[in-house]
């Protein structure tokens, strides 16, 4: 079995400073939790951006460019940019990050959801709030799709094929599955294998995060890719299901990502303080079930990425 490669969703876009005061916003936040998360055993950390002044995500390159640039000169960890964006982001803002910085890896979605529903979402007083936007924020939710329209989908691989990036397909339901073979049949020139496959549960609108489901999507990209074309990664959003389909993965040769972005609990009740702590928690279940964990320089070899010498930033 080859070593398990442990992502990191590090802030996301979705979640919003009033669910946890241990969300990273300022760039310098981010990138030094992205490094210790590395150090801790995490070879790949998947960024977004947020305005370092009231916390919004953001799109501006600059800041991306900061936050990688800080990661890049303390860390080997491969960094994936985030093509998914966040509320108020055209498509344009969300792929420009890719020819501005040529990333190792970027994520791409390749289908749409209902709702752009957050998870974990509670009642709040109005002093609860860090910011002022963050309460309209949360009455929107639901009223606005995740939406990746499939001529977009396919501008944004070929965007990625041009600066050297390879995509990290993340697959919300098992129809989109299909359409990543679609692609993967049509445009083989950003769907060389292996593919990098994150299958992610729990989200509103997408498939639910249920060890059943899980193996119902490996076996469907079994069937459709064949062995030695892919490899793939169990992102399930929430507490506990982050942990128990993260341990199934392990054991099914899969990967894991954890992290702020898709669940901000390490135990029932209690918040994570950082993405540290989840990555050891992985890496512990990693050790108890007798599976080595990659190097990023392992990781860039099983996924067949071009390198950090070869960025952009």
């Amino acid at each position: 079995m080859e070593k398990l490669i442990i992502s990191v969703g590090v802030t996301g876009s979705r979640v919003v400073p009033v669910q946890t005061p241990y969300m990273k916003i300022a760039p310098k936040e981010i990138a030094d939790d992205a490094i210790r998360a590395a150090e801790a055993g995490a070879a790949s950390v998947h960024i977004h951006a947020r305005d370092p002044r009231d916390g919004k995500p953001t799109a501006d390159t600059e800041i991306f460019r900061e936050i990688a640039s800080i990661i890049k000169a303390k860390s080997d960890v491969i960094i994936c940019t985030t093509t998914g964006g966040g509320r108020w982001q055209t498509y344009e803002d969300r792929i420009k990050v890719v020819p501005a910085l040529k990333p190792e890896l970027a994520s791409l979605s390749v289908g749409s959801l209902t709702s752009s529903a957050a998870s974990q979402l509670r009642a709040y007083n109005d002093e609860d709030y860090r910011y002022p936007w963050e309460k309209e924020y949360l009455k929107e939710i639901g009223r606005e799709p995740y939406s990746n329209p499939y001529d977009v989908v396919v501008r944004f691989g070929q965007t990625m094929q041009e600066n050297g990036t390879k995509p990290e397909y993340e697959l919300f339901d098992v129809g989109w599955i299909y359409t990543a073979h679609y692609l993967w049949s049509n445009y083989k020139g950003f769907c060389e294998p292996p593919l990098w496959m994150q299958f992610c549960m729990g989200a509103f609108g997408g498939i639910k995060a249920t060890p059943e489901h899980l193996i119902h999507m490996k076996q469907t990209a079994d069937s459709l890719f064949g062995p030695g074309n892919y490899h793939w990664s169990a992102l399930a959003a929430g507490y506990p299901m982050e942990f128990h389909l993260g341990a199934l993965a392990i054991m099914m040769g899969g990967h894991v990502r954890v992290g702020l972005e898709d669940n901000i609990y390490i135990a029932d009740g209690v918040l994570a303080k950082s993405n540290v702590e989840m990555v050891e928690k992985i890496v512990r279940l990693a050790r108890e079930l007798d599976r080595e964990v990659a190097t990023p320089d392992e990781a860039r070899r099983i996924l067949n990425l071009k390198g950090k010498d070869k960025v952009g930033f």
